[in-house]
C-alpha cells in the first residue's frame, strides 16, 4: 500500500439504509401505516408484488445487524426513522414502543462504537397525513416540525448528526409527477406544491432543532450532474433545464432562498407564485449537506417530454448498473466542484453512493464475489479523494447500502448491498465488496492503491 489515497484521520466511514427498505414489521407495537405500506399493497404498483412487511426484518434483528457493522469497521451508521412508528397519526399521540425501538438501536450502535446519523424522512409519510393532503397541505411543515422535535428531545443526547429530508426530488418526481413511487400521483400541478412544502418542512425542522438540539443538523439531496449530448443550443438549453429541475429545485431554496428561473419555464402555469415570506423558512443555516451520488445524465432536447422538454441519452460502450445507471465517477468530482461554486464551502458528506449489480446465488462455503460493485466503489472513492485534494470540503462517506433490501417499487430484485440477504431465511452473507470496504476503512484509504 502506497498511501496515495489516504484520507484525513478524522474522515468518517459509514454505510446507510432506510426504514421502509429494511425494517419490516410496519405495524408492530402500535405503529401506524405509511404511504409506502399502502402503495406496496396496491396491486400493480410493485415489481413481483413485493412489499416491505418483512424486508430485512431489521426491526427484530437490529442487534445482529449492528454486530455486522462493527465487523466491517463502520465508524458511523446512517439510518432513517419511520414517522408513523413514532407518531401513528403523524401528529399528536406518541407511540412509546416505536420511539423505544430507535432509542435501543442508538444505544446498541454506541455500545459498538458506531456513531448514529439519523434521517427524519426517507419517503415514508404516515398514511394518516396523506389522508389530510400530505405534502400538498401547507400544514405539513408544522406536522414535520412537531415530529422532528419529538425525536430531537428523545435522542439528541445520543445522536450527533441529523438530516431532515432524504432526496426530496425523488419524493416529488416519483410520488407526485410520474406516479412511480408513493403516494402514486401523476399531476403536473401538484409536484411544485409538494416540493415547496417539503422545503418549508425541512426549514421548520431545522428551526425546531435550534431550539432543543445541541449537535448538527442538515439536509440530503440527490445530485445527478447533467451534460449536453451535443453543442447544439437546444441540447445545452435542455441540459440547463434538467439541471435546474433535479439539482437546484431543492438546494436553491434551502441554501439560497430562491428558485432557479428555469422552473417557471418548465412548469408554465403549473408553477405557483410562492409567498416571498416562505423563503425565510426554507433558508435555514445548516451544519452540513448530504449528497447522494450515483450516476450522471447526458441530455438532449426532446419537446415530447413534459415538463422539461429534455431526455437522457444512454451512452454506448460504458458500464451500466442493473438500474440502467452509467458508472461515471468523474461526475462525483464535477458535482462537488459545482456545488461549492454555487453554494459555498458548507461541510459535505457523501451520504449515499453505490450500485446494483447482479449477484450470483450464495452457495454455502463459497465467497460471494461482486467484482463490478468493488470496481464501482474503488473508482468512486478514488474520485472522491481527488475531489478533496482539489478542495472539496467532504467530511465523510456512506456506502449505499449496508444490506440488500427492498428497492422501492423495483422490489427485491435490485441488490445494492455490501451484505447479501437471503430474503427467505434472512441469512446475511458479506460480499467481496464488504471485505473491500472494510479494508478501505481499516487502512484509511491506503488500500485503494
Amino acid at each position: 500500500m502506497t498511501g496515495r489515497f489516504l484520507f484525513p484521520a478524522d474522515f468518517v466511514w459509514g454505510a446507510a439504509t432506510s426504514a421502509y427498505q429494511i425494517e419490516g414489521s410496519p405495524l408492530a407495537d402500535g405503529a401506524g401505516p405509511s404511504i409506502w405500506q399502502r402503495y406496496a399493497h396496491t396491486p400493480g404498483m410493485m415489481a413481483n408484488g413485493d412489499h416491505g412487511d418483512v424486508a430485512c426484518d431489521h426491526y427484530r434483528r437490529y442487534r445482529s445487524d449492528v454486530q455486522l457493522m462493527k465487523a466491517l469497521g463502520l465508524q458511523s451508521y446512517r439510518f432513517s426513522i419511520n414517522w408513523a412508528r413514532v407518531l401513528p397519526e403523524g401528529t399528536g399521540r406518541i407511540n412509546p414502543a416505536g420511539l423505544d425501538f430507535y432509542s435501543r438501536l442508538v444505544d446498541t450502535l454506541l455500545e459498538h462504537g458506531i456513531v448514529p446519523n439519523a434521517t427524519l424522512f426517507h419517503w415514508d409519510l404516515p398514511a394518516a397525513l396523506d389522508d389530510r393532503g400530505g405534502w400538498l397541505n401547507r400544514d405539513s411543515a408544522h406536522w414535520f416540525a412537531e415530529y422532528a422535535e419529538v425525536l430531537f428531545k428523545a435522542l439528541d443526547d445520543r445522536v450527533p448528526m441529523w438530516a431532515t429530508l432524504n432526496e426530496p426530488w425523488v419524493v416529488t418526481d416519483g410520488g407526485y409527477l410520474h406516479g412511480t413511487l408513493a403516494p402514486g400521483h401523476r399531476n403536473l400541478y401538484e409536484a411544485p406544491i409538494a416540493a415547496h412544502n417539503l422545503m418549508r418542512a425541512s426549514g421548520a425542522a431545522i428551526q425546531a432543532y435550534r431550539g432543543v438540539g445541541r449537535h448538527q443538523v442538515g439536509v440530503v439531496f440527490n445530485i445527478e450532474p447533467k451534460y449536453p449530448a451535443s453543442e447544439r443550443a437546444d441540447d445545452v438549453a435542455a441540459t440547463v433545464r434538467a439541471h435546474a429541475y433535479m439539482n437546484q429545485q431543492f438546494a436553491d431554496p434551502a441554501l439560497l432562498g430562491s428558485y432557479p428561473p428555469q422552473l417557471k419555464e418548465c412548469f408554465g402555469d403549473a408553477w405557483p407564485d410562492f409567498p416571498a415570506s416562505d423563503f425565510g423558512l426554507t433558508r435555514q443555516k445548516v451544519d452540513f449537506v448530504g449528497i447522494n451520488y450515483y450516476t450522471r445524465a447526458v441530455v438532449r432536447d426532446d419537446p415530447a417530454q413534459s415538463p422539461l422538454r429534455a431526455s437522457p441519452v444512454r451512452q454506448p460502450n460504458r458500464t451500466h448498473t442493473e438500474t440502467g445507471w452509467e458508472v461515471y465517477e468523474q461526475g462525483l468530482i464535477d458535482t462537488l466542484a459545482a456545488f461549492a461554486q454555487r453554494y459555498g464551502h458548507t461541510p459535505l458528506y457523501i451520504t449515499e453512493n453505490g450500485a446494483a449489480f447482479y449477484d450470483p446465488p450464495v452457495v454455502e462455503g463459497d465467497t460471494l464475489d461482486d467484482p463490478l460493485r468493488v470496481d464501482y466503489l474503488r473508482r468512486h472513492l478514488r474520485a472522491l479523494h481527488k475531489a478533496m485534494a482539489d478542495g472539496a470540503n467532504v467530511k465523510g462517506y456512506y456506502a449505499w447500502s449496508l444490506l440488500d433490501n427492498l428497492e422501492w417499487s423495483l422490489g427485491f430484485a435490485k441488490r445494492f448491498g455490501l451484505v447479501h440477504v437471503d430474503f427467505a431465511t434472512q441469512k446475511r452473507t458479506p460480499k467481496a465488496s464488504a471485505r473491500f470496504y472494510a479494508q478501505v476503512i481499516a487502512s484509511g484509504g491506503a488500500s485503494l492503491g
